[in-house]
């Protein structure tokens, strides 16, 4: 599909944003209230050779995200009808909000929106979802539409690398798992200025990762953890991405049970979210210091895998007892927060699908976030801006108690539900080095979308891969007016 910008053109399909507190956006058609409604998508279809007219109703809110909503149901619409050619106005409405947007931000947003709602897994089906648009032209006169083109690339890198998490997400364990991830991740950053590292089992016994090798113990599959490392700029301190990737989760000995449980796949979403953001920065000229930490393994009961009672002990003296293994996670993360201690890192950024609780507290929308607050209020208002959005979640330090084991020094599950996810923090908060500043994202509720709404498909979301390229980019700008140093 070609994307343009420029003067009106003529096309198939004629867009039309509708914030509701604008005027009639199209004077030749009378547009009732509920047209503008967040999420409505209203046709009028022409006669004669005449365009179609597409209406996508904002809501009271006419910003970035809402752009990215009406964008992502638009282009399902226009897929759906069938039509090749689509020119949406987005100069007029811009000029309708009076400076509230700017027309490149608008520009970025639609095409953003547009594209990964147009994504589709539909990879293993006979029959394809059609994908019918040819060219969406964007109508604006800002620059003459020439100005947009890097706009339009970079947007074009973001929207990829989020699809590119989806895709690893969706993915059916048969074809993904902890063996395949690893060549797909050597394959994808094989021409990009990053270093691939990736620890195997023996590498991980002489670390002394012992959650992960406990954790893999049942599967087929060799556990690894895969260190990616982007450094254009050494002066700056590192800062680590580090991500769950558990490729499937069956829960282990403490077994899942239902009538159907392939969502236990998107128990990777943490590792699909790093790997996402450093294929975004991968190809940017970001200047920066970046490691990203993928911890790899599947969760399966068999005849060798670890059971509750187990003892792991780890290499800075800590010893868990395995109350339940269907909270693994945590067991492995524990792995790669200690090893970012040992690369030097400054700052780091753990992210995975840890708890039910968490969408107990904060619904589906809004992903939990624990530790140093200034970075977690610096990664709730870029979320707030992209549309990851995360709440600043409390470490009371009351709970430690819910660690206790009978018989080693924490156990890796609460005798009690409530506060699981905050337990799960304060378990974490145990593996990070004095010196680095911390921040744990629990993101088991954002992970999926379980119906089409806005630019998100049903099935996996890529919650965090905008998130984390963007706050990268916000540390490398604050290191560098830093001088290089701490900020």
């Amino acid at each position: 599909m070609k994307i343009t910008t420029g003067f009106v053109q003529t096309a198939d399909v004629t867009v039309y944003l509708c914030p509701e507190h604008t005027g009639q956006p199209v004077p030749q058609l009378e547009l009732r209230p509920g047209m503008k409604a967040r999420g409505a998508v209203t046709w009028f279809y022409g006669r004669g050779g005449k365009a179609h007219v597409l209406i996508v109703g904002l809501g009271p809110e006419a910003n970035a995200e809402r752009v990215r909503e009406a964008a992502g149901n638009a282009a399902r619409a226009v897929h759906k009808e069938g039509f090749a050619t689509v020119t949406v106005m987005l100069e007029s409405f811009v000029r309708a909000l009076s400076g509230a947007l700017s027309e490149e931000q608008a520009v970025r947003a639609w095409t953003e929106g547009w594209l990964l709602g147009s994504y589709a897994f539909d990879k293993y089906k006979s029959r394809k979802e059609a994908r019918t648009v040819e060219r969406l032209h964007l109508a604006c006169v800002g620059a003459g539409g020439a100005s947009y083109e890097e706009a339009l690339k970079q947007t074009a890198i973001r929207a990829e690398g989020t699809m590119f998490a989806r895709d690893l997400c969706n993915e059916p364990p048969n074809v993904l798992h902890p063996e395949s991830l690893v060549e797909i991740v050597r394959e994808r950053f094989a021409e990009r200025p990053v270093n691939v590292r990736v620890y195997g089992e023996q590498e991980l016994a002489d670390l002394g990762m012992n959650g992960l090798l406990t954790v893999a113990q049942g599967s087929r599959y060799k556990p690894a953890l895969i260190e990616l490392t982007f450094c254009t700029d050494p002066s700056q301190p590192l800062l680590a991405l580090v991500g769950k990737g558990i490729t499937f989760d069956m829960g282990g000995m403490n077994v899942k049970s239902g009538r159907d449980i392939s969502d236990a796949r998107f128990d990777m979403g943490g590792a699909c979210a790093v790997l996402g953001a450093m294929d975004m920065i991968s190809r940017s000229e970001l200047q920066a210091n970046i490691v990203a930490l993928i911890a790899v393994a599947d969760n399966m009961p068999d005849a060798a895998a670890f059971v509750p009672s187990t003892v792991v002990t780890y290499p800075n003296g800590l010893s868990v007892q395995v109350g339940n293994t269907d909270a693994e996670g945590r067991l492995v993360l524990a792995d790669a927060l200690l090893h970012a201690g040992r690369l030097g890192a400054r700052e780091v950024i753990d992210i995975a699908t840890l708890t039910g609780n968490v969408g107990e507290a904060l619904g589906l929308g809004v992903a939990g976030a624990w530790g140093d607050r200034q970075l977690v209020d610096t990664l709730a208002g870029i979320g707030e801006t992209n549309g990851d959005r995360l709440w600043p979640m409390p470490l009371v330090d009351d709970y430690e108690e819910l660690l206790r084991s009978d018989y080693a020094d924490m156990n890796n599950i609460p005798p009690i539900s409530y506060g699981g996810a905050i337990v799960a923090a304060l378990f974490l908060r145990r593996f990070v080095a004095d010196a680095m500043r911390w921040v744990h994202i629990d993101m088991a509720n954002t992970v999926q979308a379980k119906a089409a709404r806005g630019y998100y498909p049903a099935g996996a979301s890529g919650y965090g891969a905008r998130l984390l390229a963007d706050f990268a980019v916000s540390r490398a700008e604050a290191n560098r007016s830093a001088g290089g140093g701490e900020a």
